[in-house]
């Protein structure tokens, strides 16, 4: 099978010959262990480095030559420093994490396999995050690097998912076009809406996403919402995905981003801005533009800052350039989803402790956590702008600057009482939050007072 791990082909002949893997396994000589999860459980996305002699072993037992298995197997051929030096004769191997080797690894279809191998098999195979949907059997290959039971989910009542990965190749072509490579440009649409993922537990009109959950977890998530929310995320959001990297390669969106910045005359983003107004007609939203747009920490915003710098640059026509910067699809560390392995493991901590040894993700809902992060956002934009501002006048440079430190000093207040009332709420002693925050234990318990009072209200 095309892309799949050499591990997994070579637990496919052992099954064809009607052996165990350990059986079959026994032909080489290994260094290192297989990779087992935290738990102890065999590694799904485990994979194997042959040297020259080993591989010729495997193409002799499989009747597949060596130019076809190199075309098949990302990691046939690939050479490590641990495979050299003096063996007893037999072929030997290196225990290797997929990931690690190659790239993002995930399970095959069954089905496709079925069809192809003669018999229904596991194959597990690497394959970036824009090549899950197996479109003529309607599943979602999920990741195989997380330790979880599923191979995939069921797309066959979402045609949109599906239409999706059809949308892709277009958008991919495009990307080719205009000298982007099609997996940054998808990394960073990625990066954006797994962002709004995670602070659409706030959308009231949100719709579409809930429906897609249940339907992928078989008809209602609300048994383990957490899990499902982990495990069907880039399934779910795989649509939007296609269409904002569709958007993004827009020069016409790139031309309203220049427009809303102010031109030659620069001014802030707005909350009421026509990009992301457009952009949010363009996943099926027309509400969405004023919450994208006030997201200031996010990977959106950041992608926003760098056309406006573009279009500003000497020699360079305001909202017509026709090339790509080569920082205009990078996404900050930060702003990287998480994977699906490291949010079940997440999730798998969550009663480690009561009190301050509980994880922070855990006990406070994802919805404060998206706020807290947004209103950091903000202060950080809001006093970014204050730099380079003392020129002019001092009444105009003092009025800008205090009234920016104003509003800067306005959002990190509320972050800290979101944030000692998260603390105090996990079980956090009231005199230890008080004495982090600066304030006698009679000061913060008056302010969580009125906190509590206001939100009552």
């Amino acid at each position: 099978m095309s892309g799949e791990t050499t591990l997994s082909f070579l637990c496919r002949i052992a099954e064809r010959y009607g052996l165990e893997e350990k059986a079959l396994l026994s032909c080489w000589q290994w260094r290192g262990h297989r990779p087992r999860h935290d738990g102890g459980g065999l590694r799904a996305d485990a994979e194997v480095l042959l040297d020259s002699a080993g591989r010729r072993a495997l193409a002799g037992l499989s009747g597949v030559g060596e130019e076809a298995l190199a075309w098949a197997l990302p990691s046939w051929g690939r050479e490590d420093p641990k495979l050299d030096g003096a063996g007893d004769g037999r072929g030997r191997g290196l225990w290797r994490v997929g990931g690690a080797v190659v790239g993002p690894v995930a399970f095959g279809c069954r089905l496709c396999t079925a069809r192809r191998a003669g018999g229904p098999a596991r194959v597990v195979r690497y394959a970036q995050r824009w090549e899950r949907v197996c479109v003529a059997h309607g599943r979602w290959l999920l990741d195989a690097d997380a330790e979880q039971e599923l191979e995939y989910l069921d797309l066959r009542g979402l045609p949109d998912v599906v239409a999706a990965q059809r949308r892709w190749f277009g958008v991919a072509r495009r990307a080719v076009r205009v000298g982007a490579e099609p997996g940054d440009v998808f990394g960073l649409a990625y990066a954006v809406v797994a962002r709004w993922w995670e602070g659409a537990y706030e959308w009231e009109q949100e719709e579409i996403w809930p429906r897609r959950l249940h339907q992928v977890a078989g008809g209602n998530a609300g048994g383990d919402l957490e899990w499902w929310r982990v495990v069907g995320r880039d399934a779910v959001i795989f649509p939007e995905v296609v269409a904002v990297a569709d958007a993004l390669l827009d020069p016409g969106m790139r031309k309203l981003v220049w427009a809303d910045s102010g031109g030659e005359r620069p001014r802030p983003l707005s909350a009421d801005g026509e990009f992301c107004r457009r952009l949010g007609e363009r996943v099926g939203r027309e509400w969405l533009g004023p919450l994208i747009a006030v997201d200031h920490g996010g990977p959106l915003i950041a992608w926003m800052g760098t056309v406006v710098r573009l279009c500003r640059r000497p020699g360079v026509r305001p909202g017509l350039y026709g090339r790509f910067d080569e920082n205009l699809w990078w996404v900050r560390q930060e702003h990287q989803p998480s994977t699906m392995a490291a949010g079940l493991r997440v999730l798998s901590r969550e009663k480690k402790a009561p009190g301050s040894g509980t994880n922070w993700r855990a006990v406070v809902p994802a919805e404060q956590q998206f706020v807290i992060t947004n209103l950091l956002g903000e202060a950080e934009e809001q006093l970014q702008q204050l730099r380079g501002v003392q020129v002019g006048t001092t009444a105009d440079v003092a009025r800008h600057m205090l009234e920016g430190l104003s509003r800067g000093t306005g959002l990190l207040d509320q972050v800290l009482l979101r944030v000692m009332v998260a603390a105090v709420n996990a079980g956090v002693g009231l005199e230890e939050v008080a004495r982090w925050a600066g304030l006698s234990a009679d000061e913060a318990a008056e302010v969580l007072r009125v906190a509590g009072e206001a939100e009552e209200q």
